[in-house]
C-alpha cells in the first residue's frame, strides 16, 4: 500500500520517498523481493502520491491504480482484483526485511480469509513508538503493524471479514513512519 498522502508526516515531499538510506518503499520492496516467495509485487497507488507512483513504476514493480479515498477503501477496491493469497504491507517500513516476511507467511493459517499481524502496545512503547488503533486480543492491547495475509476468494463484503490476529513483537515490523516523530526516531539510529 503505497498511495496514501502522507499528511501526518508534514513534509511537502512524499512520505515514501523521504530517505531511510534510500527511500522508504525501497526498503519495503527489497524486502519482499529478497524473500523470494511471492510471484508478483504490486504496489497500489493513487493520484495522492503520483511522484511515488512513477518511482514505484521505474523499479518495474507493478502498480494498480485505486481512487485515494483512503486505506481501507483502497484496500477493498485493490484485494477485489487479486485471486490468490495477498501480503499486505505498507509502504513506510524500513526495517522489514525477507526474514521476517518469511517468518510471518509461515505464522498464517491460509485457511484464514483474513489475518492481521499485531504488535503489543508495552513493546511498541519500549521502542518509543505509538500508535492510533488498538484491538483488545488475549486481554492485551495490541497495534496494527500495516501487514495482513488476505484470501480475496473469501471476501465478498469487507464488512463482514471475520479478523484473525497473530501478534509478534518485532522491531522490523514494529517501526511504521506515519508521523514526523516517527521519521525523526529512525534517522536517529
Amino acid at each position: 500500500m503505497c498511495g496514501g498522502k502522507g499528511t501526518r508526516m508534514k513534509s511537502s515531499e512524499e512520505k515514501l520517498l523521504l530517505r531511510y538510506k534510500k527511500p522508504l518503499i525501497e526498503h519495503v520492496l527489497n524486502a519482499l523481493q529478497n524473500s523470494k516467495i511471492f510471484s508478483n509485487i504490486v504496489c497500489v497507488t493513487s493520484n495522492n502520491a503520483p511522484k511515488t507512483r512513477e518511482f514505484v513504476s521505474s523499479l518495474g514493480i507493478d502498480v494498480l491504480e485505486t481512487r485515494g479515498a483512503g486505506y481501507a477503501t483502497d484496500l477493498g477496491e485493490s484485494l477485489s482484483k487479486f485471486k490468490e493469497i495477498v501480503f499486505v504491507t505498507s509502504g513506510d517500513m524500513p526495517l522489514l526485511d525477507s526474514e521476517i516476511i518469511k517468518k510471518i507467511v509461515d505464522l498464517v493459517d491460509e485457511e484464514n480469509a483474513w489475518t492481521s499481524i499485531l504488535i503489543r502496545k508495552t513493546f511498541l512503547s519500549s521502542l518509543g513508538l505509538e500508535a492510533e488503533f488498538f484491538v483488545n486480543y488475549n486481554n492485551e492491547e495490541c497495534a496494527y503493524t500495516g501487514i495482513s495475509i488476505v484470501n480475496p476468494r473469501q471476501i465478498k463484503n469487507m464488512e463482514t471479514i471475520k479478523e484473525s490476529y497473530v501478534v509478534l513483537d518485532d522491531k522490523r515490523i514494529a517501526v511504521n513512519l506515519n508521523t514526523k516523530k516517527d521519521y525523526d526516531l529512525i534517522c536517529a539510529t
